[in-house]
């Protein structure tokens, strides 16, 4: 009678999920997407979303497609849509329900994947939803076959505990770091490497100065009253102050009047 260990019956598993896997992936065609790798569970709305094809997009969401729908990584129409840059495609989706902060097993929301592609225009339309600049850091959990497939051979995929400033920085997007940080972005925010933003631009660059002056000169009572009035509301913030009772002065000093 053979006596087997912990360690042993554990590997044994893992080796017949790896082999289970790897026939799945040779009789199904695996479908893989830019740099980010095997996605699986894709669904029409996704695929569509990708490609920016706005009318069959809205075609689909009126015949009842689910804009929420999500990928064995929890992955939405709306990180594909933000991941590719196609603003268009992102406003329906928002406009019919999609969950703007909803993150992906890796940690990432849409608006880290807009960051990523470096759209200008999916961020702000995220932003305008109330999209969160900051979120937790320390919130997500996952399991351990999710934090060691995180850990693994799946270099270009979003990392854990980057904020959406993180990832303007590494492409160097100066408008959309500007942009952040007016909407609120914690400059000061570090990732799982103890990294700030500023950390992963060049010595001398365009963003390089542009973190080394939002550093220096903090954000204006202003501009933190707009940012904490526009995360609170989203894009019913103009409208939404007009009905306050508060003086029209006020209101204009909220809202760029």
């Amino acid at each position: 009678m053979f006596m087997y260990t912990y360690e042993q019956i554990h590997v044994t598993e893992w080796s017949l999920l790896m082999c289970r896997t790897e026939m799945e992936m040779t009789t199904t065609g695996p479908e893989f997407f830019g740099n980010l790798g095997l996605w699986t569970g894709r669904t029409e709305l996704h695929h569509v979303a990708s490609l920016g094809n706005a009318l069959q997009l809205e075609r689909l969401i009126d015949g009842g497609a689910s804009v929420n729908a999500v990928t064995a990584d929890n992955i939405t129409p709306l990180h594909d849509a933000c991941a590719e840059a196609q603003p268009q495609c992102a406003k329906l989706l928002l406009a019919a329900g999609a969950q703007v902060d909803i993150r992906t097993i890796h940690g990432s929301t849409p608006l880290c994947n807009a960051c990523a592609a470096g759209s200008l225009e999916c961020a702000k339309l995220l932003l305008e939803h109330g999209a969160s600049v900051n979120p937790s850091l320390t919130a997500l959990t996952a399991s351990p076959l999710h934090e060691a497939c995180i850990r693994g051979a799946r270099v270009n995929a979003a990392s854990f505990h980057e904020t959406a400033l993180h990832y303007a920085a590494k492409v160097g997007n100066v408008d959309l770091i500007q942009m952040l940080v007016e909407f609120g972005g914690n400059v000061y925010a570090q990732d799982n490497l103890g990294k700030k933003p500023i950390d992963y631009t060049g010595p001398g660059s365009p963003t390089a100065a542009c973190l080394e002056f939002y550093e220096s000169n903090p954000l204006s009572l202003q501009q933190m009253s707009r940012a904490c009035l526009r995360m609170a509301l989203g894009t019913r913030a103009q409208a939404a102050a007009s009905r306050l009772q508060l003086s029209q002065r006020i209101i204009d000093y909220l809202c760029y009047r």
